[in-house]
């Protein structure tokens, strides 16, 4: 029931733009006929009106896939340089939070490894809402930035490059069958910024999947009971979403972002300095305003990646200084 809802609603927003456009050209003939500018005027204002609904039924298309509708998961890292990284690694922490705010999305921590001087080196963060999966699949890869360090006393410019990872929150009604002697499971002491991250006992749990090599982590909570059984979600929904990777054409253009956190494998370019944009090297998406897109604007480049995914396409962007 809740697939023929969401279909329903996406046929019924198609069809609502055809029956408005078929409506409006007819308006303009008639006002061309009978040369009413006031009426061609109004025409074409609802003419534009009706661009923007049809960007949104588009991309109401593109969150068709299997998973797009899920919660989810949203797992950053440092790349190598040390307080750099890190900081930036907090930066983009900082903004997927501000994006699922600005949709009225929920989220939560799940595990926050502090920097050794600032920002961290590690975090998952759980997005909950309508398709949060299917908006935020294509965040997955390396992302850059270029700015004049506040932690350089020469104020020199540094580029620092962080990972992230994005996957579905899956319910019961998948079935993924894991070896409990394909488990390493580690406790440790949680440990972060702010008393709520802290805990004086090791309950922190860290599962790898030894055949796949995938590695999750949660100190969510002070149980380590809670801590194991959110920890296992996690450890699901990430094979399930490599499994939906496998079966996808893009597939291999996604794993290759799955490489070394730096030079050649970044999806995206945050540039403060010596001047100020945004641009998405997959598909050439832009913006002046890098502020802006940190403190959560990231729709238009979710927009566009998510576009290219579907239609197979990529642009060649790779020379960004």
């Amino acid at each position: 029931m809740k697939e023929r809802t969401r279909l329903d609603s996406a046929i019924s927003a198609v069809k609502t733009v055809e029956t408005d456009l078929a409506e409006t050209i007819e308006i303009m003939e008639l006002a061309a006929l009978d040369g009413d500018d006031e009426m061609e005027a109004e025409a074409e204002d609802q003419l534009k009106v009706l661009a923007e609904a049809g960007k949104k039924a588009e991309l109401g298309a593109l969150l068709s896939g299997e998973a797009d509708s899920n919660h989810a998961y949203v797992e950053i890292h440092a790349g190598a340089g040390g307080t750099e990284a890190q900081d930036w690694a907090e930066m983009l922490f900082r903004m997927y939070m501000r994006w699922a705010e600005s949709r009225g999305f929920k989220y939560e921590t799940i595990q926050y490894m502090a920097g050794d001087e600032a920002g961290i080196k590690g975090a998952t963060l759980q997005i909950k809402g309508e398709d949060a999966f299917g908006w935020l699949k294509t965040e997955s890869g390396v992302h850059r930035l270029v700015r004049i360090s506040p932690f350089d006393s020469n104020a020199k410019r540094h580029t620092s490059f962080a990972s992230v990872w994005v996957f579905p929150v899956i319910d019961d009604s998948i079935d993924i069958d894991i070896n409990e002697a394909d488990l390493k499971v580690d406790t440790y002491r949680a440990s972060g910024a702010g008393g709520q991250h802290v805990n004086t006992t090791d309950s922190a749990i860290r599962i790898t999947h030894l055949p796949s090599g995938v590695v999750v982590q949660c100190q969510a909570e002070r149980s380590q009971h809670k801590n194991r059984a959110t920890a296992m979600s996690m450890l699901k929904a990430r094979l399930y979403e490599e499994e939906l990777r496998r079966r996808e054409d893009e597939a291999n253009a996604v794993n290759a972002s799955k490489t070394d956190i730096g030079w050649g494998h970044q999806i995206r370019s945050y540039v403060m300095q010596p001047y100020q944009m945004v641009k998405d090297l997959r598909t050439g998406e832009e913006s002046g305003q890098p502020q802006k897109v940190l403190d959560g604007a990231l729709d238009p480049f979710l927009a566009a990646s998510l576009a290219a995914r579907v239609h197979g396409e990529s642009k060649d962007v790779s020379d960004i200084d």
